[in-house]
């Protein structure tokens, strides 16, 4: 199991950490602590318990996020965001600042400014992106629990490659203003990588909009688990982004766990999923090049990542029709796997491709779009269908390999039904199957 490779990892070589400023967290935990009347507070899900931002993605008070660009030096220090002031609420203090590749352009998290963020189960992997800071600073047990955010899979991915659960919010369950507009056409969600589903329950059930007693509010993990469901079952990715055996291998494994408790496996034909994977591809990659459009009349243009520049060229290049398709393509993205959703309740897939890969396999020095979305496809093939669908979806780790890295499978399910998701989760995670190798620092 991986725990044989629980070695001393140096957090100075992991690159977790961007910025760091730990007077900020002690007061953030001295606050909590002396305030009065703070007594509900001190009982909350997360009272006191370090946290660490995303150098991307809505703003906490006081942290200079650069989005892993040299276009914004750490200077301006923002408000709370909603979400920010949720995580506060919950009990977090944030202290600083995970590494983020540049505007979440990649499945790494190598940005040119630095730090590399490296995998703490084996240096030379790469611990995904764009959260992949996030998920190596827990994997190695700086902190419990990390903010994260995921357009593309950037939840889902680090967390898989790391062996842990990450949760992507279905769209407009977790705020994302008052200042923080949504610049992606709303593929993308913010919510946090953890090392257990409660965890992950706990996080969704304080940031969503209704609140814990609100329509997308997620119960105890400790009521009674649903009735039998129709799982979709999909192991076959397609010939042009195929998933190895060894992790086809754990879905199976998985989806056989589920029937074991009742549930009902439907296996699903493979262009059923693919197909809507594919074009979920071409949309995410015109919606991100729109975005970064505005770039280009930046005066520090010249600044950014060669495959920044090649992504905003691409965006400013677009027609307003170009754009007008790739938003209606989305809607009928997101109708048809409502369709899907019509026979079964939920899907069971592979969440990565392959193992984790090594430092440097999404070099971002070229300014060749199409092969750069190629080859993130081809390491997470459905990975981006939630975003455009606007479906939550979560991933943990079920088992590990012959080098003791985590077999992560995923589950997608339809709008509104996170508390679906963590469900069948936590029966999944019962079984037992990963077990972190590194302890949460302070607790050992």
């Amino acid at each position: 199991m991986a725990a044989s490779l629980a070695q001393a990892v140096d957090w100075a070589d992991l690159g977790a950490v961007a910025w760091m400023n730990p007077a900020r967290g002690r007061a953030f935990a001295a606050e909590f602590d002396v305030l009065p009347g703070n007594a509900p507070q001190r009982y909350a899900a997360f009272g006191g318990v370090p946290l660490l931002v995303k150098d991307l993605g809505a703003p906490f008070l006081g942290f200079p996020v650069s989005a892993g660009s040299a276009l914004f030096p750490r200077e301006g220090m923002g408000d709370h965001s909603q979400l920010a002031a949720r995580f506060r609420a919950a009990g977090l203090c944030p202290f600083g600042l995970t590494t983020s590749p540049e505007f979440g352009l990649s499945l790494a998290s190598e940005p040119a400014i630095g730090p590399i963020a490296r995998n703490p189960l084996d240096l030379r992997l790469s611990p995904g992106g764009s959260s992949g800071g996030a998920a190596a600073a827990v994997a190695a047990g700086i902190t419990a629990i990390a903010h994260a955010t995921d357009a593309g899979g950037s939840i889902r991915v680090p967390a898989a490659a790391c062996g842990l659960v990450g949760l992507k919010p279905g769209r407009g369950s977790v705020p994302g203003g008052p200042g923080f507009g949504n610049h992606l056409a709303g593929i993308a969600s913010e919510l946090a990588v953890c090392r257990s589903v409660r965890d992950a329950e706990a996080i969704f059930a304080a940031c969503t909009i209704g609140g814990v007693q609100g329509p997308f509010a997620s119960p105890s993990l400790e009521e009674a688990r649903p009735g039998p469901l129709r799982i979709g079952l999909v192991t076959d990715t397609g010939p042009d982004w195929p998933t190895d055996e060894t992790r086809t291998e754990a879905v199976e494994a998985a989806a056989r766990v589920l029937a074991r408790n009742g549930h009902r496996i439907h296996p699903l034909e493979s262009a059923a999923v693919t197909g809507l994977a594919r074009r979920s591809a071409r949309i995410f990659a015109d919606i991100v090049a729109v975005n970064l459009a505005g770039l280009c009349t930046h005066p520090g243009f010249d600044q950014v990542e060669p495959m920044t520049r090649a992504f905003a060229t691409r965006g400013q290049a677009m027609s307003g029709q170009d754009l007008w398709a790739s938003l209606h393509e989305m809607v009928l993205v997101s109708r048809d796997l409502w369709r899907l959703f019509d026979q079964v309740d939920l899907l069971l897939t592979p969440m990565l491709a392959t193992a984790p890969l090594p430092i440097g396999s999404f070099p971002t020095d070229h300014q060749d779009v199409d092969l750069h979305l190629h080859r993130m496809s081809a390491f997470a093939p459905l990975a981006g269908l939630a975003n455009i669908a606007g479906a939550p979806a979560i991933t943990l780790p079920f088992g590990a390999d012959a080098q003791g890295l985590p077999l992560p499978v995923q589950m997608i399910a339809p709008m509104g039904q996170e508390k679906l998701l963590l469900s069948v989760a936590a029966r999944l995670e019962v079984e037992e199957r990963w077990t972190h190798p590194f302890a949460v620092a302070g607790l050992t």
